[in-house]
This record gives C-alpha cells, structure tokens and sequence, in this order.
C-alpha cells in the first residue's frame, strides 16, 4: 500500500500563482491504525474533490480562481459524469436526454457559450395527438405558429393565456425567491393556476416530464417556477460537440496535473489525532491521500453514503426518495427518410404507449451525425427493467410507425440504448434547495442533490462548496 501525499505551496494573495502539485509515495505495507496515524501526521495538501462531475468541475474552477492548490479525483475514464457524449459509428450520441437552457444563471458566468457554439431548438413543441401532430409555439418567438395553435386541442384558449400569466409572475422573481418559496407538487400547482386537464396531460406532464423524468409531475413547484422562468429568458440548446463539451471546456481551463482520471475512491474518513481532525481519502488502490484544507464530495447522491460510512459522526444524507430513471434510444437514418427538417421537439401528448418525446437531433446540430445521415432520438420515463433492450427497440418502432409511417420509421437502424438508473435525484416536496453543503470539520458535499436538479444546480452547488471552504480557511470573506 502506499500512502500519497499532496504537496502544494498555497497563496499568500489572490495574484500569486500556486505551484504546481507534487506527489510523493510513502512506502507501507498495512492499513493499522498506528502505520496510518504515523503517515497521515505531518503531510500538508492542499484541497481533494472527489467526482469531476459538472459540481466537481464548477468546484475545482472556483479553487482555481483563487489559486488553491487541489486534485480532483474522477473514477471514470473522462470528466462529465452523467454529463458525456460518446462517439459510435460517427454520430454524437450523448448520455440521455438532455437540453442546456441559455438562461442557466450560474452557466452564463461560468461557461463560454460562443465556444460552446450552442444551436438553438424550435421555441415550443409538436404534440402528437389523436393520430395527428399539433404545434404549441413561444409567441415571442414565433408569434403567428403561436395565433394559429390557439385553437388546437392542446388546451384552450384560456390556458394559453394562463401561460403568459404565469410567465409574468416566475419573471417576477428572484432565483432565491423562488427556492425559498412556498412548495407543493407540480401538478398541484398547475392545477391551482386553473390549467384544463387537456392542457397538463396532452403539454405539460409530456414537456416537464420529459425534464423532471417525472410523467406524475410530482417533483416540487420550486424547480418547476426555475425551469419556467429560464425557458422565458433563455433557450434550449446542444452544443455542436455534444452535451459532454460543456464539462470539457471546464476541464480544459484547469491546471493539466489536476485532474485524476481512472481514481476510484472507496471511503473517507477523519484523522482525529490532528487538533482539528481532518478528513483523508482511500483510494480502490489501497493509496492514502489527505488534505490539509479539505475533501469536498462531488459524487451522485446514492454514492455519498458509501464513500462516508466509515465517519460515524455524519449522518446518512441519502433521500428516501427513489431517483428519476430513463431510457434513451438512438437510430440512424439517411436524412432523406426523416418527416421534418425543424430542430423541434415531438412530444407524446396521446396518453398511451411509452415514448415520452423524441426529437431529430440532426435537426439541431447537423454535427450529430455523418454527411447525409440523421440522428433519431428516443426518450422514455423509467428504467423498463422487465423488457430486453431488444423489446424495446421493437415497442418504440411499432410506437412511431404510428406517428410517421412504418415504410419511413422500419428503415430506421439502431444504434444504442442507454438505462440511466439514476438520471435526477427525485425533488418530489418537501425540499431544501439550499443545503448547507458543509457536513463535518473539513468535509464538503456538492451535487444536484442539495440544490435544483439542473445543469445549473449542479454548477452552482460546486462554486458554494468551493466558498464555503475557503470561507472556513479564510481565504474569502464572508
């Protein structure tokens, strides 16, 4: 076993350069207690993330703004984790489904989105329903698609201008206001406002469940007000490289030695022998690495409870909840033998079968796919762990030869199907959007979990970790 130690020089000011981190191994050959006491007792490190996730990532970013020596530790082969793009026969397929909203607010200090090269979606949606396509259009975008969907199926009148109302008063207010606000279900709220039944299951459980990977629309009002009121600032999205560019470009802005891909952390646990006890971290290796500042845990939240059990003093911290779950599957086609050419969203609006929404993501970013080619993709809300991923290949073929036309969705081939067990931590009420992330003495957690399940939630729970540390250090002011 060997023992590692980080050895940074930290800042004397905020306009000093850290040195870079050294790595020296220290010789053992067990775990006791009394070997681990004599390594651990006079190493000097500066700060261990666990996770290069987008919290991890927007962790490490903040440490680095004000010249904090750390490592970031990453069990996989790549930064991003749930957040990644694979490659496969050409086509950019990322991890799920999933869109970046513009209006994010912690993505907008944090990201480049001229470098992202974001291209944008179709401001609204086309709803299947009753064996025809309806449009449902943002009329600050696309205001006569909008004048002339006033009198399709997809609720009334009435409802499309509950919709303004309701934009009106998320915009009213501030990002806080609204974690901090009053919660009840989703569902209930829209029932509240006086939305037709029509409106929320033929629009809105299609629409946010697609984003909450919640169909019931259990998950609270405060994340459905945020997501409300970013889709009236903002736009949805894909960067030309994929979904997985986003943690990339934050990776790329940190110092190179930084990051350990290909590190997996199997516990955490304090050293009580030093006056503040201090946390340390054991890697699957049998290595021992500690900080003198401390560990930040920036992993998914069914994991946090594994990596602490060994810490008796912290609490569990796992929901009870059981987490949102999806299925997405890609197909490739020859551009020729898709039905549109808009980079818009289909949502299923029928009330029966399984596909939640698809979209052809050629449409948006041609980048997706070869010259001449299409990218299908597929969304269903949970895991269908009694069907094969061949069964359900079979469903969702049969599902959209009813949409488009079997002659056009049989030439259609398959390309991958991705099970995400664990896609969103489940924010079904009651909720606390604004978690202390600080858990013992040197001990930090971050993630979507403690904050809005959102790209944005995960970016910004990292920063006020990141904070948090350096305000206990005195590295910032409070």
């Amino acid at each position: 076993m060997t023992t590692l130690t980080l050895s940074p020089s930290l800042p004397c000011s905020p306009s000093k350069k850290h040195l870079p981190l050294r790595f020296i191994a220290h010789a053992s050959t067990q775990l006791s207690p009394a070997s681990l006491k004599q390594q651990l007792s006079h190493q000097k490190t500066g700060v261990i993330v666990i996770g290069a996730g987008l919290a991890g990532l927007a962790t490490a970013t903040r440490l680095n703004s004000q010249n904090i020596p750390f490592l970031l530790l990453e069990a996989s082969d790549a930064v991003g984790g749930r957040v990644r793009t694979d490659v496969v026969d050409g086509f950019l397929l990322d991890r799920g489904f999933q869109i970046f909203i513009t209006a994010y607010p912690e993505a907008q200090r944090l990201l480049d989105y001229q470098a992202l090269d974001l291209r944008k979606f179709y401001s609204g949606a086309r709803i299947y329903f009753d064996g025809r396509f309806h449009t449902v259009a943002d009329p600050l975008c696309h205001f006569f698609d909008s004048v002339k969907s006033l009198t399709n199926p997809i609720g009334s009148v009435i409802d499309k201008l509950l919709i303004a109302l309701t934009r009106i008063q998320v915009l009213s207010k501030s990002d806080d206001e609204i974690m901090r606000a009053d919660e009840v279900p989703t569902i209930d709220l829209l029932k509240k406002i006086g939305f037709s039944d029509s409106m929320v299951e033929r629009f809105f459980q299609p629409f946010f469940g697609g984003i909450f990977f919640d169909k019931e629309l259990g998950t609270t009002s405060r994340l459905f007000d945020f997501i409300f009121k970013c889709l009236a600032l903002g736009n949805n999205t894909l960067p030309a490289k994929g979904i997985g560019a986003i943690p990339n470009q934050l990776a790329s802005k940190l110092p190179a030695d930084s990051i350990l891909l290909n590190t997996r952390v199997v516990s955490v646990g304090l050293d009580k022998d030093q006056n503040t006890p201090m946390p340390f971290v054991r890697l699957e290796n049998g290595d021992i690495l500690q900080s003198e500042l401390g560990v930040i845990v920036a992993v998914e939240e069914p994991h946090v409870n594994e990596l602490l059990a060994e810490i008796n003093s912290i609490e569990p911290v796992q929901s009870k909840k059981p987490a949102r779950s999806t299925v997405c599957l890609y197909f490739s086609a020859d551009r020729d033998d898709i039905p549109v050419r808009d980079p818009v969203l289909f949502l299923n609006g029928s009330g029966k079968g399984i596909v939640n929404n698809m979209f052809f993501a050629t449409n948006v970013v041609p980048s997706y796919g070869p010259p001449g080619k299409a990218l299908v993709s597929v969304t269903l809300i949970g895991l269908f762990d009694d069907r094969s991923d061949h069964d359900l290949v079979d469903e969702v073929i049969s599902e959209l030869s009813g949409w488009f036309g079997g002659s056009m969705v049989g030439s259609w081939k398959h390309l991958r199907t991705y099970r995400i067990r664990y896609a969103q931590p489940n924010q079904c009420p009651p909720t606390n959007l604004m978690k202390n992330p600080q858990i013992g003495s040197g001990l930090y957690l971050c993630g979507d979990h403690l904050t809005s399940a959102t790209f944005d939630g995960a970016l910004a729970s990292g920063r006020k970790a990141a904070e948090a540390l350096l305000r206990d250090r005195a590295f910032i002011k409070v």
